[in-house]
């Protein structure tokens, strides 16, 4: 683990389960799609192992195999129930305590932030509206076409932040946030307001590990 005081340039920030309480129902969004998939009949074989949109993408694949000219409408439909699921989840999620004032905070610090996520824009502007006025870059799976754990996510990111990985921190709740700050050469900080514990982050290379993102201001030189 990180023991030294951090000298960064920049911080990443995923969202959900990391600056925002973690509320989608994951479980029914993949049934969603399963369901949705199963009209066009497409089975679940080999879905286990995929996250959601990584499996609407297989989909897409196995249904433009199979009735050609109908994987437009798949991947449309089964987009729709993601976010319908996303939104429900923001009605009853919030920004956890300190997140505003540790933003606030880097920036008089002079280390630029960003965010990104899996999400849509919808949901997270429901649940943090002025997110541009406290971070310098954010960047959802409306803004990218390869989202985490492709690492094109992060550099989407850091592209907008000018700035190098090895100057930054990806800091995140899930394995898949790890993954991606790793596979550019970030410092990588997994944090326990998420689903995952400490064994998990610790497995996927996590360099440092916070009960919340909010305590990483105390990790700073």
């Amino acid at each position: 683990m990180h023991k030294r005081p951090l000298h960064l340039k920049a911080v990443v920030f995923d969202f959900d389960g990391t600056l925002a309480l973690l509320n989608i129902d994951f479980k029914e969004m993949r049934r969603d799609i399963l369901d949705l998939a199963a009209s066009y009949g497409i089975s679940e074989d080999g879905m286990e192992r995929l996250f959601v949109l990584e499996m609407i993408a297989e989909m897409r694949l196995r249904i433009g195999q199979r009735s050609p000219g109908h994987e437009g409408a798949f991947s449309g439909r089964a987009l729709r129930l993601v976010t319908e699921r996303e939104l429900a989840g923001s009605v009853n999620s919030r920004l956890f305590p300190g997140v505003k004032e540790m933003l606030v905070e880097l920036r008089r610090r002079g280390i630029k932030t960003g965010i990104l996520t899996r999400n849509c824009l919808e949901a997270v502007t429901a649940i943090f509206p002025d997110i541009g006025d406290y971070s310098d870059a954010v960047v959802t799976r409306d803004d990218t076409e390869r989202v985490k754990p492709h690492p094109d996510h992060i550099r989407a990111v850091l592209r907008i932040l000018n700035e190098a990985p090895a100057r930054s921190a990806m800091v995140g709740d899930h394995p898949m946030d790890i993954f991606v700050g790793k596979e550019v050469g970030a410092l990588c900080v997994g944090v326990l307001t998420g689903y995952s514990g400490i064994a998990d982050l610790q497995g996927a290379g996590a360099d440092l590990i916070l009960e919340r993102a909010s305590d990483i201001t105390a990790c700073l030189e």
